[in-house]
């Protein structure tokens, strides 16, 4: 389609929508993961881009970032389709084509636009120690930096896997040469660089707040991440328990040709002082917290919580409406969704959690809203006598209603 007619498909899927949009699910591979099987894509299906381009362990919502997943990936691979009339075309060309009717003017002036996404990650095995870049360091390979959360939705988590524990940072007390020196030792099988760090428990219906620069060795719960629109990371762990190798270029793929083998360089992209915080728990663990009274629920026909909040790039709230309720929701500005549990109906549209998905089929459990609709009010009904519909929102940076974190 050309710009004409790509505006006049995206007036039109607004127009029907009333404000609202949906989205196609957006599949991820990763060639050094491995599937957790708890994202509901079909077990055929874990495999569908080839075997050459790993599992698709992720899912991305309302993205308009691509992943990068080095030579052989799609151009497109991680953007978010809007589909209408069985027509589709990518939130990326509606925002930069009609972005303050999404979005507002002053999200477009002021942030350049929808600059989050979210997604499901999900792996079998723990991820290797590994930090994603401050916008900084991201600058010298013409990138951004990435600062992320997690939330553990309880109803994607029936099963922990095989190591629900994160390892956070550092210990207090450790040295930068002994970070160096397990740098150096890479080629050596372990180079122990978990002897440095501390693991966390983690439990579904809590999250973390992950800034650039730090540290972290995610465990196997699968995680809804709000983060910023970016694909940045350095991996700093040479061996995953026993079991995967992990190589060199995955240390230095967003560092500088000139500083591949730079210790100094690769310890600067590190924030030293919050990788060996002794609070680190303290100041980045994220508990629910109310964005409504909870004793109101049962007039209200609604509970809702922050799961993520305190970060200037993205917010999330949780939205649970009781069985055989109908609410109208009122939020500040342009969000995206993924409905986690039950069915009913969002505005003009049908919203369910699928149950078991096959590869490349449409859902009703994601759409975007615009910051007309969201401010309007949308109107929610649960269709089930029994049991709750529940959605996960995802927003842009300056939510005004968004609380700090201390």
């Amino acid at each position: 389609m050309n710009d004409q007619q790509q505006r006049d498909f995206f007036s039109q899927a607004l127009e029907q929508g009333k404000g609202i949009l949906r989205l196609v699910p957006t599949w991820v591979p990763r060639a050094f993961c491995v599937p957790g099987r708890r994202l509901r894509l079909h077990p055929n299906d874990l495999y569908a881009l080839g075997a050459h381009r790993g599992g698709i362990d992720e899912r991305w919502f309302s993205s308009t970032t691509t992943a990068d997943n080095g030579p052989g990936t799609p151009h497109d691979e991680g953007l978010s389709y809007i589909v209408h009339n069985g027509e589709k075309a990518t939130l990326r060309d509606t925002v930069n084509l009609m972005g303050e009717v999404l979005l507002g003017k002053e999200a477009v002036d002021k942030y350049g636009g929808w600059v989050m996404y979210s997604k499901f990650f999900d792996n079998m095995y723990p991820l290797p120690h590994h930090l994603h870049q401050s916008d900084e360091m991201a600058a010298n390979v013409g990138k951004r930096g990435k600062p992320e959360a997690y939330f553990y939705p309880p109803q994607y988590n029936f099963a922990l896997d095989t190591y629900p524990y994160t390892f956070f940072g550092f210990e207090p007390g450790t040295t930068k040469d002994q970070v160096i020196d397990c740098l150096k030792r890479w080629h050596e099988g372990d180079n122990h660089i978990l002897s440095l760090s501390k693991a966390y428990r983690l439990t579904p219906g809590t999250g973390w707040d992950v800034p650039p620069g730090i540290l972290h060795a995610p465990g196997t719960l699968c995680t809804y991440e709000p983060q910023r629109a970016s694909d940045v990371f350095s991996m700093w762990q040479s061996l995953i328990a026993d079991y995967q190798v992990v190589p060199w270029e995955m240390v230095i793929k967003d560092v500088p040709a000139d500083k591949h083998n730079d210790f100094d360089y690769l310890m600067a992209m590190l924030d030293w002082e919050a990788n060996v915080d002794p609070e680190f728990g303290k100041n980045h663990f994220t508990p629910p917290r109310p964005a409504a009274d909870p004793a109101a629920a049962p007039d209200s026909g609604y509970r809702e919580n922050w799961i993520t909040y305190g970060s200037e790039w993205y917010s999330a709230k949780e939205l649970t409406v009781l069985p055989g309720r109908t609410v109208t929701i009122t939020d500040p500005a342009a969000y995206g969704l993924i409905c986690v549990q039950g069915y009913g109906r969002f505005g003009v549209h049908s919203i369910s959690s699928p149950s078991l998905i096959r590869y490349g089929e449409l859902t009703e459990d994601e759409l975007f809203v615009t910051c007309d609709a969201a401010k309007a009010g949308v109107q929610i009904t649960n269709g089930s006598s029994t049991e709750p519909l529940v959605i996960l929102r995802h927003f842009n940076p300056g939510n005004p209603e968004m609380p700090q974190r201390n």
